[in-house]
């Protein structure tokens, strides 16, 4: 029999270095920065300046402590296991006095015996979190490892800690403590579940075998029981996505390893390319009288994932290929969703997944500097059809290995692996973020360290965790590091094979043009500010100069807000003010993704994914990321729905701002599409100078070019140059489904008229329906509200006709009872012509 005894909920806690002995209560799962900010004993950290301030409170010591009651039958119990499935990070851990466990790796989940310390009736547990801040800056004093990322605190690399936690270009040095998961004490009788590992089998024949291996401990004091493994039964039980039974077997303890097939299988696909059905599977563990012990349950989708490196006319191709089918992968990285992390909810998780899925992504990156996500986190990417590229906790550092840290390392990514390797969305296990590169390549800030840090690396990332992950699971393609070429130092960011980062475009302050011909490009970015209104949550109105102190501490990359107004300056007119400044700040951030995107899925074939640099923000900040901290999509996030769309369209230039201009549909879809095209070119009353249409088939998986034109007879003419521009519209039937514009002149030079704006709101039954006409052609149209924060089926958009543009609004977006009245009254109307002085 099993038994859990939840730990969660009220625990007293207190600070060891503070100069009064008040004693606090907080709710667990929590950390000291939540709870201090729930008895307002500090300001928000993310408000203003205050990070500075909250960072030196992590010098202290915290004692976490509760009681709770263990009965005579608890006692009766073969086993008692302590289970704590966050512990952040340096704890000591004591039951009635006794010390249980010292622990310093917040990846892990630990499993501690404790029947020993429990006593009926009255019990008293005690978690003293040590100083991460401290132990990281003597790591940094007595040792001679002296590489951080930009951002982070010296150190860091000692402690099995998430890295952002001590800062990054774009995070907080916020270095939290606290029980952040789920706490309990699990009682066990005779026998349990210790692992259940599933491997599929895809046969030829349309049937899927599920081939199941099952190791149990058997925990009895009665030597009867342990001589006789027969004793012992498993229940299998497979139910399909609506719940339907598929099949229930029942093997006795000589089968722990055997095989269930299901016939007719619903087969798993990431987003854009089908649905993603998952199966159930429950596990009980039966004595001979049919009682339950111990259980065990998982979901499945039902696909075969891998990446393939097969050589090809440029190298080797780095192509993730789902049920046989070499997929064009488009999505983001992900980062922490916050630097407290008992912020993070499922609701808020299950937003920013779904919000990926609507924005046509079938990947994410879940990168190395952060940690692993909850279970939720992957249950939703399971559901939406997001792949996850998942790296392990390693990042941008310098690691000396040594027997402790071996052990560490290697129990944590076994936890993990184990953990995770049953959903459906695990593509690839990826050993660390640019570590490789860095030693490859003799980053200057690692240069001086002593040789034997990269014999460590070697040691680590091609030998010592692969070997852990092959334990483990032993189907799922592992990758040594991001970027690289296969491992070895072996040129790991050439262009031509494995995965690259390219950050030449924003760091080197190189034009969009720049983005080449790559094989897979898994991180690139371009930073933008975010909305005004999440300005406005962290700063006063004096503080809203983007070089005022209060900006710069939320801007965490140096020279960043410069490098913005430099692109601002090469094309666009200079904002009118802070909040145009940020508007203009996303537009440059979408044109700079969408050039490389679209660039790269024109080259599909030799260019097989894109990931870009970030989705998403830990606290309110100036970043790379498309949705901000309050989950507000930015431009570019607008514009990833676009142009990471299956089924849709890109222009192609010969150089920037060419008269030569191709067009190009493209099919990331698994069937044959009809569709018909047409070009235009325009001028900004909307009238049409030049027409010409293409109509055809465009096979599953493919790029064409379906029409090329040269435009210099009318872009000779200077005044037409810098007041025309050509549109380019995808249609399947009458339905339109894309649309691109494209200047002959940059942003800046652009001849815009003054836009007079007429806005319809009307309602339907879970929309509400707003129409935006404008006077006269306008790029980059933004909706917002002043007082609410919605999503909407489309934004950032260009007005290229009288009849203007039509976007939706769900009415789940809006907690108050709304009218059309109300919304457009409240609804802001801007393009790029407003954003200057005229």
């Amino acid at each position: 029999m099993r038994k859990t005894q939840s730990l969660n909920g009220i625990w007293e806690w207190h600070s060891q270095g503070a100069s009064h002995d008040a004693v606090y209560t907080g709710e667990v799962p929590g950390t000291v920065i939540s709870h201090m900010l729930e008895h307002k004993l500090i300001e928000d950290p993310y408000w203003r300046c205050n990070e500075y301030a909250v960072r030196e409170l992590m010098a202290n010591e915290y004692l976490y402590k509760r009681s709770f009651t263990v009965t005579e039958e608890d006692l009766e119990f073969s086993r008692a296991e302590l289970v704590c499935d966050g512990l952040d990070t340096i704890a000591t851990i004591c039951i009635n006095g006794c010390l249980v466990a010292e622990t310093r790796d917040m990846h892990r989940t630990y499993r501690f015996p404790v029947r020993e310390y429990l006593q009926k009736g009255r019990n008293r547990i005690e978690v003293l979190f040590h100083s991460p801040l401290d132990f990281v800056r003597k790591e940094d004093e007595e040792n001679d490892i002296f590489y951080a990322s930009t951002g982070c605190i010296h150190g860091n690399a000692a402690l099995r800690k998430a890295h952002y936690m001590f800062g990054w270009d774009w995070g907080p040095q916020l270095p939290d403590m606290g029980i952040f998961r789920d706490i309990a004490i699990e009682y066990f009788s005779e026998a349990k579940i210790q692992d259940v590992h599933i491997r599929q089998e895809h046969e030829g024949s349309g049937r899927v075998g599920l081939k199941f291996e099952i190791k149990i401990s058997q925990l009895s004091h009665n030597e009867e029981r342990l001589e006789n493994r027969q004793t012992w039964f498993t229940e299998t039980e497979i139910t399909d996505p609506e719940g339907r039974l598929v099949s229930r077997t029942v093997r006795n303890s000589g089968e722990w390893q055997y095989e269930e097939t299901i016939p007719e299988p619903r087969i798993w696909w990431p987003n854009g390319l089908g649905e993603h059905p998952l199966y159930r599977v429950n596990i009980r563990l039966l004595d001979e009288a049919g009682t339950c012990h111990d259980a065990y349950g998982c979901r499945i989708g039902l696909r075969t994932v891998t990446v393939s490196t097969d050589k090809n006319k440029n190298g080797n191709e780095f192509a993730i290929t789902v049920n046989g089918i070499k997929i064009f992968t488009m999505g983001a990285n992900y980062i922490p969703e916050d630097n407290i992390l008992t912020r993070v909810s499922k609701e808020r998780t299950a937003r920013l997944i779904k919000d990926c899925a609507a924005a046509n992504f079938n990947c994410l990156r879940v990168w190395g500097g952060g940690y692993y996500p909850d279970n939720y986190f992957y249950d939703k990417c399971d559901e939406e059809g997001i792949l996850i590229w998942q790296d392990l906790m390693f990042g941008c550092n310098v690691y000396a290995l040594n027997d402790t840290f071996e052990e560490d390392i290697v129990e944590e990514t076994k936890d993990n692996v184990r953990r995770l390797r049953h959903h459906a969305c695990l593509a690839l296990w990826c050993g660390n973020n640019e570590m490789e590169w860095g030693w490859a390549d003799e980053w200057a800030r690692l240069k001086g360290h002593h040789p034997r840090y990269k014999a460590d690396y070697t040691k680590i990332f091609e030998y010592i965790l692969p070997r852990a992950i092959r334990a483990c699971d032993d189907t799922t393609f592992f990758w040594p590091s991001s970027p690289s070429s296969g491992g070895a130092f072996d040129n790991p960011n050439a262009t031509n094979r494995g995965d690259q980062h390219y950050w030449e475009v924003w760091h080197s302050g190189k034009p969009f043009t720049e983005y080449g011909d790559f094989s897979f490009c898994s991180e690139y970015g371009f930073q933008s500010f975010p909305h005004s209104k999440t300005i406005a949550s962290f700063t006063l109105p004096e503080d809203r100069n983007i070089f005022s102190r209060v900006m710069e501490s939320h801007q965490k990359n140096p020279a960043a807000n410069g490098k913005i107004l430099n692109y601002i300056a090469d094309y666009f007119l200079y904002p009118k003010d802070t909040d145009s400044l940020a508007y203009i700040s996303q537009i440059l951030q979408l044109k700079a993704i969408e050039y490389g995107v679209e660039h790269w899925r024109r080259k599909r074939g030799q260019c097989m994914g894109s990931l870009y640099w970030q989705l998403n923000d830990c606290w309110p900040v100036a970043s790379w990321a498309s949705i901000d901290y309050y989950g507000r999509w930015k431009a570019l996030h607008y514009g990833a729905r676009r142009f990471y769309a299956p089924f849709t369209i890109s222009i192609g230039e010969e150089k920037e701002l060419s008269p030569h201009v191709s067009y190009y549909v493209h099919n990331d879809t698994r069937e044959e599409q009809q569709c018909r095209a047409e070009i235009l070119l325009m001028d900004r009353e909307f009238r049409v100078l030049w027409e010409e249409s293409w109509e055809g088939e465009l096979p599953a998986l493919s790029v064409l070019q379906c029409i090329e034109t040269d435009f210099s007879s009318w872009t000779d003419d200077e005044a037409l140059c810098s007041s025309a521009f050509s549109v380019f519209r995808l249609y399947r039937g009458v339905e339109l489904l894309a649309e691109r514009t494209v200047l002959f002149v940059k942003p800046k030079h652009f001849e815009y008229n003054a836009p007079a704006y007429d806005v319809l709101v009307s309602e339907s039954e879970h929309s509400f329906d707003i129409t935006v006409k404008a006077s006269c052609f306008c790029q980059y149209v933004e909706l917002y509200f002043k007082d609410y924060d919605a999503v909407f089926s489309d934004n950032f958009f260009d007005i290229t006709s009288p009849e203007g543009v039509t976007v939706h609004v769900s009415k789940k977006d809006f907690k108050d009872q709304m009218s059309p009245s109300l919304l457009k009254e409240n609804l802001v109307v801007r393009s790029v012509a407003d954003s200057y002085e005229s």
